[in-house]
């Protein structure tokens, strides 16, 4: 079971995957940021001087004993703005990559027929053992 184990966890596209979360969860601070400290206090400006971070629906005023029990909404704003901008920068990104691939296919000789025959043939007796 060790052994199994091994093997999956250092196959290349477990290793790949676990440098993508990595990175990712990097650039979720950085898009963040970007929103927070970027985007929304000039929005916040047009909007004449709103702090979206700030805003909030409070739904039982504090009291000795408790805090304010409050609607956020003005987070949630934050949030979506995050994702929005996170879900573009993914998708130009990938674009890119596409872009890039078709290039590379583009540029590859085009292997012949028979060839890619012998490799069929190839895979489906190995697949048979």
């Amino acid at each position: 079971m060790l052994k199994e184990f091994k093997k999956f966890a250092l196959k290349g596209s477990v290793m790949d995957m676990a440098v993508g979360v990595v990175i990712g969860a990097a650039f979720g601070k950085i898009t963040s940021s970007l929103v927070t400290d970027v985007i929304m206090p000039p929005i916040g400006l047009i909007t004449g001087g709103i702090n979206f971070s700030q805003l909030a629906i409070t739904l039982k005023a504090a009291t000795t004993e408790a805090p304010a029990i409050t609607l956020n909404y003005g987070l949630f704003i934050n949030t979506i703005v995050d994702f929005l901008l996170i879900a573009l920068a993914i998708f130009l990104a990938i674009k890119q990559i596409n872009r890039l691939r078709k290039k590379e296919e583009d540029q590859a000789p085009a292997v012949p027929e028979d060839i890619q025959l012998l490799r069929e043939i190839r895979d489906s007796l190995q697949a048979k053992k």
